[in-house]
C-alpha cells in the first residue's frame, strides 16, 4: 500500500506561510521548501496553491514583498510579515491548536468506544 501524502486542510496554507515568514523574509520557493523540510517531506506546497495565496495575503495586508537577489544570484520576490500578518498568524495558530486538540479528543474517544 502506497503512503499517501497529506492534502492541506483549507486555511492551513495561510497559517503555514505566515508562520514560516515569522523567522524572516523569504521567496516563494524558499517558503515551500522550508515547509516541506520541516514536515519531514510530508507536505508539498504546489506553485498553483502557493502563489495565489501569497498574492491574496499581500492584498489583505498580511505580507509585503520586494524584489531582491537570492543566494543563487537570481532575482526573486521576497515576502515578509507585516504587523497585521504577525497578529493574524498568532490568532490562526491559536485556532488551529484548539481545532487539532478537539479532533484528537474525538478520535481518541471513538477509539475507546465512547
Amino acid at each position: 500500500m502506497a503512503v499517501r501524502k497529506f492534502d492541506l486542510i483549507q486555511g492551513t496554507l495561510d497559517l503555514l506561510v505566515l508562520k514560516s515568514l515569522n523567522t524572516g523574509p523569504n521567496h516563494g520557493y524558499g517558503i515551500a521548501m522550508r515547509i516541506h523540510q520541516l514536515s519531514d517531506d510530508e507536505l508539498r506546497i504546489e506553485e498553483g496553491s502557493l502563489y495565489p495565496a501569497l498574492y491574496r495575503m499581500e492584498e489583505q495586508g498580511l505580507i509585503e514583498s520586494e524584489w531582491r537577489v537570492t543566494d543563487n544570484n537570481r532575482k526573486a520576490k521576497f515576502y515578509r510579515l507585516t504587523r497585521k500578518g504577525r497578529a493574524a498568524a498568532d490568532a490562526e495558530l491559536d485556532s488551529w491548536l484548539r481545532l487539532s486538540k478537539a479532533v484528537t479528543r474525538v478520535l481518541r474517544g471513538l477509539e475507546q468506544g465512547a
